[in-house]
């Protein structure tokens, strides 16, 4: 790990003798436009394209928004323009376009940062965890769906014998599938991402890469990035990639599992980092990361809102579905060592902790926020999170459950919400405008899904009555 202190973590503004050294690096390398992407609150990037010329101004803020126009940005339309600032230090030149620089990009109003921008809510997080000495490392596990689109909009797997029942690691599906996999290996590897592994997932149809942790700054940017790589070399193949949490009734979902440390800033050291003999509950954490977890898991409720944001994502998030066997699906608020049926896992080894409920719908950067606020209250008010829980929790009994204290998360965007909603931290960490914002539109998509009339409720409905 070589960020060592608040200043590599943190950008520091740039000159315009800075600015333009950029500039000039970009046109040698054939760039002519740079894309300024922040991101609205769902997490999908917006922005503005600005010829490389024009650089020095953007940088500027020279780019301003309707934030009436986008989703979660809490303006009317009387309001002034937002402007978006680009962070020169994660610059990526898009590797199917390379006239084009991408820049992941903050939001200001009238010079200051933006505080309904969720990258801007990160960032001060992140100031937050340094005052007590900590940075803070992410990694994200990136599952998607490779999916063929039909002509009557429902989708499918491509590959007619991609068939398994449990299809998970099978190497017939990748090879099918290689030329897009090696495409987006090769790509990230290019970009510096250090991918380590990736494979054919639980499902058939899906795909699994991992690649190495970052700073969460960085990482955010990365996963942002990810899901629109993914899609546009699966348009070159006719097809749809797809983080959707859950595309199939039948399938495992997609998830975007957090696994998450605090390193010292002045050495670099992971604090959560110890051997399992030097751990008296054996799963290789030190005190401070099971602090952490206890954090985690007092506000698990709350933010099980942002790491699992949509309708869909409670159809992934169910104790067993519509398959015979049991599900992945991580629906208590408990933790334990390689036990999957809790939502934070301590992996093999220690050293990190692993929020399960993520899924790939979410915006990486809201989650991330409220993931490492709950796990800094977690380490200043020393909060223990009890025993590790390791045996399969899908077979205990209500009564059993009931009496180890371990609580259901949501089952529902709507309960999620109202978890969300009560929760202390939440809007002193956001900010009351953004927390608003959150429910506002949450509250929203749960009520126009409730409207909506399903192919489901058609084909059981209208020849029953």
């Amino acid at each position: 790990m070589d960020i060592k202190t608040k200043e590599h973590l943190l950008p520091k503004d740039k000159s315009d003798d800075e600015i333009l050294a950029i500039q000039k690096d970009l046109k040698n390398k054939g760039v002519r436009y740079c894309m300024g992407a922040y991101v609205d609150i769902h997490g999908i990037p917006k922005g503005k394209v600005v010829p490389i010329d024009h650089l020095l101004h953007m940088a500027h803020g020279s780019e301003l928004y309707t934030g009436y126009a986008l989703d979660g940005l809490g303006q009317k339309p009387n309001d002034d323009e937002i402007a978006s600032i680009p962070d020169l230090d994660h610059i990526i030149q898009l590797p199917w376009e390379p006239k084009i620089a991408w820049m992941p990009a903050d939001n200001t109003f009238k010079g200051v940062p933006y505080k309904l921008n969720t990258r801007v809510a990160l960032k001060q997080q992140l100031e937050a965890a340094a005052e007590l000495g900590f940075g803070f490392n992410l990694g994200i596990e990136c599952e998607i769906f490779l999916l063929k689109k039909n002509e009557d909009g429902s989708l499918s797997v491509p590959r007619a014998d991609d068939k398994l029942t449990k299809p998970c690691y099978d190497l017939r599906g990748f090879m099918d599938n290689f030329t897009w996999l090696d495409r987006m290996a090769e790509t990230m590897n290019d970009l510096g991402w250090d991918i380590y592994s990736f494979d054919h997932e639980d499902a058939n149809g899906q795909f699994e890469f991992d690649f190495n942790y970052a700073d969460a700054l960085t990482m955010c940017d990365r996963f942002i990035f990810f899901r629109e790589l993914a899609k546009r070399y699966a348009a070159d193949e006719g097809l749809l990639a797809t983080m959707m949490p859950k595309p199939f009734k039948d399938k495992t979902g997609n998830g975007a599992h957090f696994n998450m440390s605090l390193f010292d800033l002045a050495s670099g050291d992971n604090v959560f980092e110890c051997t399992p003999k030097d751990d008296p509950r054996g799963l290789g954490l030190t005190q401070i990361g099971y602090y952490f977890i206890g954090g985690i898991l007092k506000h698990g409720r709350a933010l099980c809102a942002a790491f699992a944001p949509t309708v869909n994502s409670y159809k992934r998030l169910v104790r067993q579905g519509a398959m015979s066997y049991f599900t992945w699906a991580p629906v208590f608020n408990s933790y334990g060592s390689n036990n999957r049926t809790n939502s934070v896992r301590v992996p093999m080894g220690g050293g990190r902790c692993e929020s399960r409920n993520a899924d790939g719908a979410v915006n990486p950067y809201l989650a991330a926020t409220l993931a490492l606020a709950a796990g800094l209250e977690g380490v200043r008010e020393k909060i223990d999170p009890g025993e590790s829980q390791e045996d399969n929790l899908y077979e205990l009994s209500d009564e059993e459950r009931m009496e180890r204290g371990i609580e259901f998360l949501p089952q529902t965007l709507a309960e999620a919400v109202t978890a969300f909603a009560e929760d202390e931290l939440v809007e002193t960490v956001l900010g009351k405008e953004l927390k608003q914002e959150f429910i506002r539109y949450k509250t929203q998509e749960w009520e126009e899904y409730h409207q909506g009339v399903s192919a489901w409720e058609v084909e059981r409905y209208s020849h029953m009555f």
